[in-house]
């Protein structure tokens, strides 16, 4: 599709509706922005505005609308797929200033949000409210505007779910500049379709998110982790089934390997309780209750020394369990720093899980690449990373797509789909359309055909 070119009248316009100091012009635009934090794709948009409020979201995207000028929302860029890459140019829309907490509804359990609030400062706020936000997807930094538009998981979802369990109303900017509200800070509804649902997880396609009404939860007043080593990760993770079987229900079950767990303590500068097995589980427990809790992990550890299990370390203390969940946090982090990677964020039945570890194992001998493994074993979300290290580029091109292409076929082999937390965007959309064939592309496309008719909202992303 054909888009103007941003003018110097538009600039003047957009500086009219912010003021100079929000509009960057292209000279000016740092290398950042060109990108997203896997840096695969760079592109750099041709003027960079950083709105405050509805009203001025709503005055870009009409001015776009008008001169059809394509946008890109971005928040902190933390996305793993190219989805906040303006990779047409024109505009980029930074709602990072949008950064206000609204309102915190103690007696409807309830807040609102604007999209650039930052998800560690907003969980940290309630928290000390005594309300928990559970949504915990492993990038902190992220904003809750992103997390919305990846309707991202994390690693608390075994018990408490993913974002779009926690999105009670949306305020929208359509392309075209008009303004929707969605849903209500009411427990239910069925009124019409869910546009909301629409947009949850659109990636920034459909529509511009300005507010967000999120469900709040009591704060669970206790809390531990077992971590649990094993002779393998085949073991590891095929211990998992068992645990959910059991008839519990941890909070969070994640898995990672020796390996990228030394590289993660190397990063952080910290001492790990336990570092000299070849693989580990990590299950999390929250409630109210200090003796069903007890029930439960007990349970779990006998499931997991039933399972050939080393042993299982219990950390019942805040100082030991954050450098526990630090380290797990930083694992990503930790692979960047020794490496450029490309990522898979594929999610197959849990049941299953084990089944594709073993196949990325078969894949490095195949493909001769380094490929690295954690994820949310729990619920079935696997984050496999390939690592360029000392590979020329045209060398790494050709594996890293081989490899790609076969993990993908063997998610679409067990069933499962393409994306379980991250989204599709640029860099996914071959396998997206591999895996759910013409006619849904086809609806995709109607439904963004119908809420943007001129492609101008985050072109040449989903589908």
């Amino acid at each position: 599709m054909s888009y103007n070119q941003v003018t110097e009248a538009d600039i003047e316009r957009l500086e009219e509706i912010l003021d100079s100091k929000r509009v960057t012009k292209r000279e000016n635009i740092n290398e950042d922005y060109s990108h997203d934090e896997l840096a695969e794709v760079k592109v750099y948009p041709e003027v960079m505005v950083e709105p405050e409020t509805t009203a001025e979201v709503s005055a870009i995207m009409k001015l776009a609308s008008e001169r059809n000028i394509p946008v890109t929302p971005r928040g902190t860029g933390t996305g793993l797929c190219g989805g906040a890459v303006a990779m047409e140019g024109g505009i980029l829309l930074l709602t990072t200033a949008m950064d206000q907490v609204i309102e915190i509804d103690e007696e409807n359990l309830m807040a609102k949000v604007q999209p650039g609030v930052i998800l560690l400062s907003f969980a940290e706020q309630v928290n000390d409210l005594g309300f928990m936000y559970p949504p915990d997807p492993g990038e902190k930094s992220a904003t809750l505007g992103g997390n919305v538009m990846t309707n991202a998981g994390g690693m608390k979802a075994v018990k408490y779910g993913v974002t779009r369990d926690y999105v009670q109303g949306l305020e929208i900017v359509l392309p075209n500049g008009e303004i929707i509200e969605t849903g209500a800070k009411v427990v239910k509804n069925s009124t019409g379709y869910s546009i909301q649902d629409l947009m949850i997880g659109s990636e920034g396609t459909l529509g511009i998110i300005t507010e967000i009404t999120l469900k709040l939860i009591p704060l669970p007043q206790k809390q531990l982790t077992l971590l649990v080593p094993f002779d393998s990760l085949d073991e590891a993770i095929d211990t998992v089934p068992e645990i959910i079987n059991a008839k519990i229900v941890p909070t969070g079950i994640e898995f990672m390997e020796k390996d990228v767990l030394i590289a993660a303590t190397d990063y952080l500068g910290k001492e790990f309780p336990e570092t000299s097995a070849p693989a580990y589980l990590l299950l999390t427990f929250d409630g109210n209750d200090k003796e069903e809790l007890e029930k439960e992990y007990e349970v779990a550890a006998q499931v997991c020394l039933d399972n050939n299990a080393y042993d299982v370390y219990i950390a019942n203390t805040d100082e030991r369990q954050d450098i526990i969940w630090d380290t797990r946090g930083a694992l990503l982090e930790a692979l960047k720093a020794v490496s450029h990677l490309d990522e898979c964020d594929v999610v197959v039945p849990r049941n299953l899980v084990a089944e594709f570890v073993k196949y990325t194992h078969q894949l490095e001998d195949k493909h001769g690449i380094k490929i690295r493994n954690f994820g949310h074993a729990g619920d079935g979300n696997l984050h496999v990373y390939t690592m360029k290290e000392d590979l020329d580029e045209q060398t790494w091109q050709e594996k890293n797509k081989a490899v790609m292409d076969d993990l993908y076929a063997k998610a679409r082999e067990m069933r499962g789909l393409v994306s379980g937390e991250h989204g599709i965007a640029y860099a996914k959309k071959e396998y997206l359309h591999q895996d759910i064939g013409p006619l849904q592309v086809e609806l995709m496309r109607g439904i963004k055909n119908t809420f943007d008719p001129n492609n101008i909202l985050n072109p040449g992303k989903v589908v």
